[in-house]
């Protein structure tokens, strides 16, 4: 199976059991991989109303036929699990070395089932897989961790995947980090491997990913890599200001989130923008496997140096939580590498608290243990965010997610979540099809499941009226569909500012020697779609959870250029829904799962 090792390791950790079943063929022609067939194991084997925390979830993380190939930007992994915050089907992505890395140790997935009675880790030496003791480990920080397994496991080539102690101490707001400051970071997917006790995967693989004929695919590789390079995003904006390129251009849209999305224009988004993150504080850049487009920042405030931020981090810590200090965006980024936290949902949830504390929600007794939460202060979100890590008091309930946080407060309504998962930096009022993805997202909150920036904000592939809702739930769906494909194929979503499907079929039919069509891609993004959708309706994700905060459909937005704006999503969705080939509220119906081949 060219592209495909063709293996998937499975880990009982329960009963110590290490097995390996070959990958069904048919399967990978249908789901692809990555995302796809972590969604086919999870759907297959784990009941959808499993408790997230329990034994009997499993975690499973799953690389595409293109990881660890020669493609541009091949290396992506996804996590695909039931998640603790949403109780959504769970799938995130990071990038780095560490997919790729298990693809050259033999294996597409692996299957994580069970649960440990002590910490431990998973070592991985291409056939020779062991169960270790990680109690050292356990409580450690993400880097003193990593390194320490690393020198344990001796091999300094090897990648390690871990949790920080947010996902020890089972905080659904924590991520699965790997190389010290790449995440897999929203869902909550690091308390699953918490609550698994395992701490860890290390791998060192001596294997390469086949593909169909050499020759033909560096000829092919090299042409995906020039769209790449003349692009003006891929080759332009992101290298040289990384994801952070587009602080301004939301923020002079107006629709830059401010004050818990109070607001949606910042006025000092420019002392933390991209610009500023280059000239005054960038030492370095961090760059995936195969990566010709180079977005991942290194930078540097005072003592604090490492990877990072991205754009949505510094949305988070500066406009949604009122801070115009792009030091105190790097430090508290920093607390999120090492306790491994989300920082778009640990940014935003004290954002939350900051507004629950305007609206004297909460007392000085109870934020005693910190700076106080009050919008504008640059201590108050680094300290709070390693609090969070630490997880106690106030901060403990902080660490559980703005929903639940404000929830018990009686306040849901000043959570900025759909699903129970925090929005990130792009107000839906003033960009339609935004607001329509965010709310029928499968995991929630998410602008990677559909990245409608794209055409209404920035004009790619062509320029949409973000305010008009004409066409919308048609290029919502196209988007989610395309990016099922790409987070299946274990490539970067990046690169779709400058590939379109046709791309993608060529490049897979260049590793694997397939024929398979555009078409064929996107209708296997179309069938993870949908069988995700059948897994959260199972889960109880019913559609009435399709939806947007209050705020959003209520309150208009009160200055900048998308001034008076709401979302108008009681319009799209009926019509969403009928383009899905859905029923009227929002199930798919027989002759859609038929023809997908999923009933």
């Amino acid at each position: 199976m060219n592209g495909y090792c063709g293996q998937i390791l499975r880990v009982n950790l329960t009963s110590k059991e290490i097995t390996t079943e070959p990958l069904d063929p048919e399967i990978a022609k249908k789901f692809i991989g990555g995302r796809g067939l972590g969604t086919y194991f999870m759907s297959k084997e784990v009941d959808p109303t499993v408790d997230a925390l329990s034994p009997e979830n499993k975690f499973i993380v799953a690389t595409g036929p293109l990881t660890g190939s020669p493609a541009p930007t091949a290396s992506r992994y996804m996590v695909v699990t039931k998640s603790p915050l949403s109780g959504t089907i769970a799938s995130s992505n990071s990038g780095g070395f560490w997919g790729p890395e298990l693809k050259f140790a033999g294996y597409d997935a692996m299957i994580v089932e069970g649960k440990s009675d002590t910490p431990c880790y998973i070592a991985i030496r291409d056939d020779k897989i062991e169960i270790c003791d990680a109690s050292k480990y356990w409580g450690s920080l993400v880097a003193a961790a990593t390194d320490g397994l690393l020198e344990e496991f001796g091999d300094p080539k090897a990648r390690v995947m871990l949790i920080g102690p947010a996902g020890e101490k089972l905080s659904p707001i924590s991520a699965v980090m790997n190389e010290k400051c790449r995440a897999a970071g929203r869902s909550g997917v690091g308390a699953v491997m918490g609550s698994k006790n395992l701490k860890a995967v290390v791998v060192r693989g001596s294997g390469k990913v086949q593909v169909a004929d050499s020759e033909k695919c560096s000829a092919a590789l090299k042409d995906i890599r020039g769209v790449l390079k003349e692009h003006p995003v891929t080759g332009g904006g992101l290298p040289t200001h990384g994801t952070a390129v587009l602080v301004n251009i939301i923020n002079s849209s107006g629709v830059y989130p401010t004050r818990n999305f109070q607001e949606a224009y910042f006025p000092p988004a420019d002392q933390a923008s991209g610009e500023v993150l280059t000239e005054q504080y960038l030492t370095g850049k961090d760059v995936c496997f195969r990566c010709p487009i180079g977005c991942g920042r290194v930078s540097k405030a005072d003592d604090v140096e490492g990877g990072g931020p991205e754009y949505e981090t510094i949305w988070a810590y500066t406009a949604d939580c009122a801070v115009d200090d792009m030091a105190a965006v790097i430090k508290a980024n920093m607390w999120c590498n090492e306790y491994g936290l989300d920082t778009i949902s640990a940014g935003a949830t004290i954002a939350c608290a900051m507004e629950m504390n305007q609206r004297g929600l909460l007392s000085e007794e109870e934020m005693a243990m910190g700076p106080p939460l009050e919008f504008g202060s640059g201590p108050a979100v680094i300290e709070w965010t390693r609090l969070m890590g630490i997880g106690e008091g106030l901060a403990g309930k902080m660490a559980q997610g703005s929903y639940r946080l404000a929830e018990s407060y009686g306040a849901p309504e000043l959570s900025m979540t759909v699903k129970k998962l925090e929005m990130p930096a792009y107000d839906p009022r003033g960009i339609q099809g935004q607001g329509l993805q965010y709310a029928t997202s499968n995991r929630g909150g998410c602008h990677v499941r559909g990245y409608m920036i794209s055409p209404e904000v920035l004009g790619i592939p062509e320029k949409l009226d973000p305010m008009s809702l004409e066409g919308k739930p048609t290029w919502a769906i196209a988007f989610q569909n395309l990016t099922a494909c790409i987070d299946s194929l274990g490539i970067c979503l990046f690169t779709s500012f400058a590939l379109g499907a046709e791309h993608y079929a060529s490049m897979y039919n260049t590793i694997i020697g397939g024929e398979v069509t555009a078409d064929d891609l996107v209708e296997a993004g179309d069938r993870i779609w949908n069988i995700e959708r059948v897994f959260n309706l199972a889960a109880g994700i019913d559609p009435s959870q399709d939806t947007l905060p209050k705020r959003l459909l209520e309150e208009p937005i009160p200055e900048g250029a998308s001034k008076g704006a709401v979302n108008h999503l009681d319009q799209l969705l009926p019509l969403y829904y009928a383009e899905r080939g859905w029923s009227t509220d929002g199930i798919p119906t027989d002759e859609k799962l038929q023809t997908l081949g999923l009933k």
